[in-house]
């Protein structure tokens, strides 16, 4: 059994280790309220976005209307945009993602490469020997729309010169403070059917008519289409961050909680060393007084 000196050392630790972990869950706290308000402020217009892009796509003749919306008769190189966190303490989050990613993709082999936005992901990935072409870290706490807008036109770029066939999106989608869920999103070329992620589910009206455009059509879809990708980009970040807080701080409590039960455990045992300490100290005084006594005797 340690000794009560070295019991003493080891709960201090533990409780610094605790206050520490406590202070990051109130910090994650606040950092996950701003980032719900981030995500439910840009949802409608992101929504809407996401009816008019659905909607083109569905316009006659959809593969002449842009490059953007042409499916490549055969497919030959995948980017996927693979969204993490630029810091640990997270719990599984950024490992979750990864590992979500790799499951997606590994039957495609060398076709596929990523642009990693978050240092975690870029250094998980590169670990496994996976094509990053690109990385993007640092963003800011509640990034602006022009912050990450250059991820998404990195994307847009890649699919019109040929380096990509298809981009795909791959995010942490923010359900609540216990769920957050990886999500796989298909960018590019657009398609109608099939999963589009949470951004979609939150679209309720289905628009039918065909659009006319005035006053030239090419010119509103060159701008139209790319900004409406990139701000799908944009959502997903946002979704993503507001996961990694809510992971870490449901992390940092249960590591805050687990302190505090390593600390009665401690205690409980530094009791028993201190009392085991005097009870030898009391049988050492019984023991020298007997001595003593015998000898007077």
């Amino acid at each position: 059994m340690a000794s009560a000196r070295e019991m003493r050392v080891r709960i201090r630790s533990v409780k610094s280790i605790s206050q520490v972990t406590r202070a990051l869950e109130t910090v994650s706290a606040s950092k996950v309220r701003k980032a719900m308000a981030a995500v439910m402020a840009t949802r409608p217009y992101a929504t809407k976005a996401w009816q008019v892009l659905t909607h083109i796509a569905k316009q006659p003749g959809r593969t002449s209307l842009h490059p953007l919306l042409a499916q490549r008769p055969k497919v030959r190189n995948v980017l996927v945009i693979v969204l993490s966190g630029d810091r640990g303490l997270a719990g599984a989050y950024n490992s979750n993602i990864i590992r979500y990613t790799i499951q997606q993709f590994s039957h495609l082999g060398s076709m596929v490469s990523y642009i990693a936005v978050g240092r975690k992901g870029r250094d998980l990935l590169l670990r496994r020997r996976m094509k990053v072409i690109a990385e993007f870290s640092n963003l800011p706490a509640v990034p602006s729309f022009a912050d990450v807008s250059a991820i998404g036109h990195l994307a847009v770029d890649e699919f019109l010169k040929g380096g990509a066939d298809e981009v795909y999106l791959v995010y942490t989608d923010f359900v609540n403070m216990l769920r957050q869920e990886p999500r796989v999103k298909k960018l590019l070329p657009l398609e109608v059917s099939g999963e589009a992620g949470r951004v979609q589910d939150f679209a309720h009206q289905h628009l039918t008519a065909a659009y006319i455009f005035e006053p030239a059509e090419e010119e509103i879809l060159d701008e139209l289409i790319p900004r409406f990708t990139a701000l799908q980009v944009y959502q997903a970040i946002l979704e993503s961050m507001a996961s990694e807080h809510a992971a870490r701080m449901v992390a940092m409590r249960n590591a805050s909680e687990n302190a505090g039960e390593l600390v009665s455990q401690l205690q409980l045992e530094y009791n028993k060393a201190r009392q085991q300490t005097i009870t030898n100290e009391l049988l050492d005084i019984a023991g020298g007084a007997e001595a003593l006594g015998k000898t007077m005797g």
